[in-house]
């Protein structure tokens, strides 16, 4: 089934190359990309069977702040990169495929601790799941971080940088790029209802209504509040699509010119460095927490000091970096007894500060809980488990009538 939908793959491929782009095409082509995009996905989800799955095992508990995959060809230099950056020991040796499974290191860093992941060597082809390719791909949708590792001594790096960009963007990987804002949603009656606060250069209400053709939808609305392509569309309808930040990092400079690291090292979301000769290490660890977003916020109960030794960590990207945020990191319950927050450092404009649940903090700040009256005494951040008021009067009330007896 795989091959065959391989070679369907390739045809709508070859058609869309050969075929010209102007109005009387422009039908056709909306056809072309919409099947080729369920292709693709079909592909992706593989067989629909009851048996287990090739690759299982292959996946990692997820443990720290932040989660970062090492992704690239055999043999540039990752295993040595989770080597030097964490405690953990990985194989390196001068052939092909020295790592054959998922292998995870911590590096810890201003008090936090991210996940690095060594990822066996993929190859072309590897969206159609050549060399444990698929496998590889599904653990990076579900990290914060995507570092593509290529060679800058083959001569080769910026091929494989195209190459590796390439089998990301098939399996629905976005690298660097966030959801163009339209809002789509499906109904169950009606007709197909298209509107605009913007004007659409690169798509128009004819290719809308034929790609929810192609994909059999015929109640829907859709709002633009900006232009997007056909492709950025068809990532809307598929739903599943993982926006993620990615650096690349060209490793083996030091096998290089300085003219050349120059170039690179001008090129937008790169850095270089050389895990054999020790450069720009320090650079490396710093790029990860200005990718990353890392926010480190420290709690102080009412009347004590601000515990600085064990902060709450949040992201840009995953949850936000919201008061309300950082409740839910603490307890989901703890919403519902927040009467509002004192705010100390960088993201207020006096110290303290009564902020909101909508209120973004920054890094290193200090944060308090202040309750609604008539709930808990105290709601202690560290303390994840919120009891219920009525429940504790209720067993105060049987405490004083065993008291009494």
């Amino acid at each position: 089934m795989s091959s065959t939908l391989t070679e369907k793959i390739k045809d709508i491929e070859k058609e869309i190359s050969r075929t010209q782009i102007n109005k009387a095409t422009m039908s056709h082509l909306c056809s072309l990309r919409a099947k080729l995009c369920k292709y693709r996905t079909e592909l992706l989800a593989g067989p629909k069977t009851g048996g287990p799955q090739e690759g299982t095992g292959f996946d990692v508990e997820k443990v720290g702040d932040a989660r970062v995959a090492l992704i690239g060809f055999p043999s540039v230099g990752k295993s040595s990169m989770l080597s030097t950056f964490t405690s953990t020991k990985s194989e390196a040796a001068s052939y092909e495929f020295t790592t054959l499974t998922c292998i995870p290191g911590i590096i810890h860093h201003r008090d936090c601790r991210i996940q690095l992941l060594d990822l066996p060597g993929i190859i072309e082809g590897a969206s159609e799941g050549k060399g444990r390719g698929r496998q590889v791909i599904g653990v990076a949708r579900s990290c914060d971080l995507i570092l593509l590792v290529v060679d800058a001594g083959s001569g080769k790096a910026d091929r494989q940088r195209e190459l590796l960009e390439r089998e990301l963007e098939v399996v629905g990987l976005r690298l660097n790029q966030r959801p163009p804002n339209v809002y789509f949603k499906r109904k169950k009656d009606g007709a197909v209802s298209i509107s605009s606060s913007c004007q659409l250069v690169n798509i128009t209400e004819t290719d809308v209504r034929q790609l929810l053709h192609e994909y059999k939808i015929h109640s829907a609305e859709v709002l633009f509040r900006e232009d997007c392509t056909i492709d950025q569309f068809l990532d809307i309808i598929e739903g599943n699509r993982k926006y993620v930040r990615c650096l690349y990092v060209y490793n083996k400079i030091d096998m290089t010119s300085i003219e050349e690291c120059e170039r690179i090292s001008s090129m937008p979301n790169t850095m270089v460095l050389s895990v054999k000769m020790g450069l720009n290490l320090d650079v490396f660890k710093d790029y990860l927490w200005d990718y990353l977003g890392l926010v480190r916020v420290y709690t102080k109960p009412r009347g004590k000091k601000p515990d600085f030794d064990d902060p709450l960590v949040l992201t840009n990207g995953r949850h936000g970096t919201s008061v309300e945020a950082c409740c839910k990191q603490v307890s989901s319950k703890l919403i519902d007894y927040i009467d509002y927050a004192m705010v100390w450092g960088q993201s207020v404009k006096h110290a303290p500060q009564r902020v909101g649940l909508s209120h973004m903090l920054e890094d290193e700040d200090v944060i308090q809980i202040v309750k609604k009256r008539g709930t808990v005494k105290e709601l202690d951040p560290h303390n994840q488990s919120t009891r219920d008021p009525n429940k504790s009067r209720q067993q105060a009330k049987k405490a004083k009538a065993k008291l009494k007896t």
